[in-house]
């Protein structure tokens, strides 16, 4: 496994990041267990998740069977950095959703419970809160901070102009504010390589990208359709508009020898501005196939052609639309 710096900060993190949104819905405890040992044993050592995660508003599903696994011992919990969530309607009560220092303190107290631990390792904003002035989420994180619950905070889904305003707050806070974002970003999604991406260089946050698959479409999903896998309705839309661009993937990956999920993720790594692409598994299989992406090399050839393929937005902004 390799690993790099979590941003401007001193903390080292696996070059892929372990997602463990499909644990309870989609994968049994016993098996999100496995994966998590078998994540570990291959130098896996960030995992993300959410307070959200279990998608049943309140219960953090997915926060609690990581809790279980960190209970567990054998150093499991000495071993993992552990990146959280909180942003999201927790109970119908008008103060246990966004990032009021009322609910930021909740939450954490919440998460931490729930996955049996005395802190966490990166906080996450899940969303920008934009009734909330930053004076007061930092104040509220400062205190986390101070009392040892939380060691960094990152954000999730910012604008690049939000995380400047973070940032520039942070700075007359004399805090040190964000250590990372994380955001959508994949072959067929790179939106932000417009201000989300320049500012994370600029301030010096690592990038986790979320969905480096596309929701699967990167997957090698016209083949999957082939061998007779019925994909969902939304996913049959976006395939139909999109035929002709996952046909030439396709085909760029079967060239090359390699399954697509792994060229698409070593296509995010090529990138120094990428800290750890978010895998989601729901199979052991899944886990350890992943880790072909760490080998794949794409030279600039290949880098071009997947340009074409898959056409950025031109670059940073204002360049890309203004000349």
């Amino acid at each position: 496994m390799e690993y790099t710096q979590l941003g401007r900060s001193g903390l080292k993190v696996s070059r892929l990041c372990l997602g463990t949104m499909n644990f309870g819905p989609q994968t049994s405890e016993a098996d999100s267990h496995t994966i998590m040992d078998k994540a570990l044993e291959l130098g896996i050592n960030f995992f993300d998740t959410a307070n959200v995660y279990g998608w049943k508003t309140g219960e953090g599903v997915t926060e609690q069977i990581v809790g279980r696994w960190f209970a567990q011992g054998g150093g499991r919990r000495e071993k993992v950095v552990i990146a959280t969530k909180l942003y999201g309607r927790m109970s119908e009560w008008p103060n246990d959703s966004r990032l009021s220092a009322y609910h930021i303190r909740r939450a954490c107290e919440e998460s931490l419970h729930r996955m049996q631990t005395d802190h966490i390792d990166l906080y996450q904003m899940h969303h920008v809160d934009r009734t909330t002035p930053w004076e007061e989420i930092w104040q509220a994180m400062q205190v986390l901070i101070q009392q040892g619950k939380v060691l960094y905070v990152g954000s999730s889904n910012f604008a690049g102009w939000h995380l400047a305003q973070a940032q520039e707050t942070a700075k007359a806070r004399h805090f040190m504010g964000l250590v990372s974002e994380q955001s959508l970003y994949n072959l067929d999604a790179r939106m932000i390589e417009l201000e989300v991406m320049p500012a994370c260089k600029a301030y010096g946050l690592g990038l986790i990208p979320w969905s480096p698959l596309a929701g699967g479409l990167l997957g090698g999903v016209l083949q999957k359709i082939k061998e007779g896998r019925r994909a969902a309705e939304n996913t049959q839309k976006e395939i139909e508009k999109k035929h002709a661009k996952l046909e030439a993937w396709e085909k760029f990956c079967q060239e090359r020898g390699e399954k697509p999920a792994d060229v698409a993720l070593a296509w995010l790594l090529h990138n120094p501005a990428v800290t750890a692409p978010i895998i989601g598994p729901r199979t052991l299989e899944q886990l350890t196939g992943s880790l072909r992406a760490l080998e794949i090399k794409l030279n600039e050839a290949a880098l071009k052609k997947l340009d074409e393929i898959f056409p950025g937005p031109g670059g940073e902004a204002p360049e890309a639309y203004a000349w």
